[in-house]
């Protein structure tokens, strides 16, 4: 009993640790050969899934139609971030086109990985608004569901613009003669901007409905619960800033619109669900 207490704890902390120090290997290292960081990526990954079945998500195999459904969901949402690891050791993106361009086939797995992830975390949510529906919780359920709709479709032709749009558009510039850009570029990347803002807050607002749906319900604390939804609200907020804020907040924006950003909190509520399922 206390040997199983004990992997939980760790698994729990494993699982919590993933997003942020993935965030500082990517950008304190940079772009690493994918000989090197896809066997420690796959190692990584199955020690994950290995973490995540351990603190709860082995529930899925019980009886309990209860804690199958919120295993489930668990699951899913821990999903994107299994995928997401891989990035760091591909590094933050490229500096300029030449760069994009000789890089060029990680770039576009990077948002087919992206692709991906928003499916999984769309799922994820889905599965979880018709649970928080079922315990009676009819408001903020059905507005963060809403918020996610719209939301993903946005978010996946986004992601197909910058792996598929852009990457083609780079090849094109680096192989010609002028060092102008098309006429047409500029507006398509105003565009493109623009449904990245709308999605991320979305996205943002959606974490922040379900973090007050599942405080309602009482299936997580009402403090972490609290917590979820400031950060969500902050980081809707901070991401709708113009690109003409004081440097800082500049900087805070861009930082809360990379597009892996807005999934580590869905993530930390899916470890907490599958902590609480797993007790």
């Amino acid at each position: 009993m206390q040997a199983n207490l004990s992997a939980r704890r760790i698994s729990q902390i494993y699982l919590m640790l993933v997003p942020f120090l993935g965030l500082v290997i990517a950008f304190a290292l940079g772009h690493s050969n994918y000989k090197i960081y896809m066997p420690i990526w796959l190692l990584h990954a199955c020690l994950m899934l290995l973490a995540a079945w351990t603190l709860g998500g082995h529930r899925i195999q019980g009886q309990d139609a209860d804690k199958k459904r919120i295993a489930t969901i668990g699951l899913f949402l821990i999903m994107p971030w299994v995928l997401i690891s891989i990035f760091a050791g591909m590094g933050p993106l490229p500096a300029n086109a030449a760069e994009w361009v000789a890089t060029a086939t990680e770039q576009q797995a990077r948002y087919y990985i992206l692709i991906i992830v928003g499916i999984l975390a769309a799922c994820g949510f889905m599965l979880l608004k018709e649970y928080l529906k079922a315990q009676g919780e009819h408001l903020y359920s059905v507005l963060g569901g809403t918020a996610v709709i719209i939301a993903i479709p946005l978010f996946i032709v986004n992601m197909a613009f910058w792996g598929s749009y852009l990457t083609e558009s780079y090849r094109l510039f680096t192989t010609s003669a002028s060092a102008a850009r098309p006429d047409w570029y500029q507006p398509v990347r105003a565009l493109f901007e623009s449904i990245s803002i709308v999605e991320v807050a979305l996205l943002y607002l959606a974490t922040a409905a379900f973090a007050a749906s599942l405080k309602r319900t009482g299936m997580l604390r009402p403090a972490a619960c609290t917590v979820y939804m400031v950060l969500s609200v902050v980081g809707c907020v901070v991401g709708a800033l113009p690109a003409s804020a004081p440097g800082p907040l500049a900087i805070a924006s861009f930082a809360v619109s990379i597009p892996a950003i807005p999934f580590i909190m869905p993530y930390l509520m899916a470890i907490n669900l599958l902590r609480r399922v797993g007790n």
